[in-house]
């Protein structure tokens, strides 16, 4: 067969395949594969069980308080309580709360009154929540959210234990149900905690999740809690992730037993808010981190249509196909490792799937959040 000499077309092509495919390459084994082995088996043999305080934000929760509530208040911890900050819900909540601390003496929880001329975002209620927790171990989640086990708490806090360490982030996964929204929210999930998990275990964190999140109350105050970017919606996590954290003061504990799972969005609608709200902080975090987030799915968007371009049109078909193969390949590969690690199961199919059009659904959630009225409650 001749060699075929390419255009400068083909070249420039070529060039911009080569250079996709090696940045994700790159940020695969420097951002993500971390995560592989990353068990935490070693903190399970501690025995650092300091007093600590659960803090649960809820509006209009009465029903999930009912359902998950239990759950965290029947942990198998020796010292701790849970404080729910009933913020201004109009629903029975407060019946609801009083009811269940009957039952849980551990339980304490205040009311944020409702005041139609003073809106507020979430940030105040966990504001009132750190205020009011007696111990300086802060473990964070939200109320439709069920612990794993009944060692959810202690393993969370295991990731105090190695010294110096401030900042505890957890996976909080949605739970499985029918349908597409089901499968691309939780997707997407596994995808961001691909991410901020391997960026923090890489050196770089930059954000963790409120619905299994943990600090210390001397941070907060340290860092006038969250007084920097109280008029933002959303951030109550992430960016105090990102204003408080270093590369050697956070821990990343994966362990089965210490994740959380929340109820998904139902619709396409739900979870494009959601998703817009959580896309309207990315702005603020360093530039460093912005950057790489950013170019990595652009050039993953760059290596599948040019890879799609030569495959129709040109004779470096068999080329450029090898390379997406590859690239799917070695994804499904790490992915498979982090699923199981993750209890996810054969989630990580959905690179199948979502290698493509997951960074427009994305881009379509940016812009609903940049064309969307900015809403000054979080619920």
């Amino acid at each position: 067969m001749a060699f075929v000499v390419p255009t400068l077309f083909e070249i420039i092509c070529l060039a911009l395949i080569a250079a996709s495919f090696l940045f994700q390459l790159w940020f695969l084994f420097r951002r993500v594969y971390h995560l592989i082995g990353k068990n935490n088996a070693n903190l399970l043999e501690t025995s650092f069980t300091p007093p600590v305080s659960v803090i649960v934000c809820a509006k209009n929760e009465a029903d999930n308080l009912k359902k998950f509530l239990p759950a965290v208040l029947a942990q198998n911890y020796p010292e701790y309580q849970v404080i729910v900050v009933n913020d201004s819900s109009e629903d029975d909540s407060e019946m609801t709360l009083a009811q269940i601390k009957s039952k849980y003496p551990h339980l304490y929880f205040t009311t944020i009154p409702y005041d139609r001329n003073f809106k507020h975002g979430k940030k105040l209620a966990i504001s009132v929540g750190v205020k009011a927790a007696a111990h300086n171990y802060l473990v964070f989640t939200d109320a439709d959210c069920l612990p794993a086990s009944e060692n959810w708490l202690k393993n969370m806090v295991c990731g105090f234990a190695p010294a110096g360490k401030e900042i505890v982030l957890g996976f909080g996964g949605y739970m499985k149900q029918k349908g597409f929204i089901n499968f691309l929210t939780r997707y997407d999930t596994f995808f961001i905690a691909m991410q901020y998990m391997g960026f923090a275990l890489s050196g770089k964190p930059y954000m963790g999740v409120g619905r299994n999140l943990a600090y210390k109350k001397e941070l907060f105050v340290k860092n006038n809690g969250m007084k920097n970017h109280v008029a933002i919606l959303s951030g109550d996590d992430d960016l105090f992730v990102k204003e408080t954290s270093t590369c050697k003061n956070v821990s990343v504990v994966n362990i089965l037993e210490a994740h959380t799972y929340s109820l998904p969005p139902k619709t396409m609608r739900e979870w494009l808010t959601q998703k817009a709200r959580h896309l309207s902080t990315a702005g603020y975090y360093r530039n460093s981190i912005k950057y790489e987030l950013f170019f990595e799915p652009f050039s993953r968007e760059i290596l599948w249509l040019t890879a799609l371009i030569m495959i129709i049109f040109n004779n470096f078909a068999a080329a450029t196909g090898g390379v997406l193969v590859i690239n799917l390949v070695v994804k499904i590969i790490i992915w498979q490792k982090i699923a199981k690690l993750l209890n996810q199961g054969k989630l990580f199919w959905g690179v199948l799937l979502f290698d493509f059009i997951h960074p427009w659904l994305l881009l379509w959630a940016f812009f609903v959040n940049k064309l969307g009225r900015n809403k000054k409650r979080w619920k």
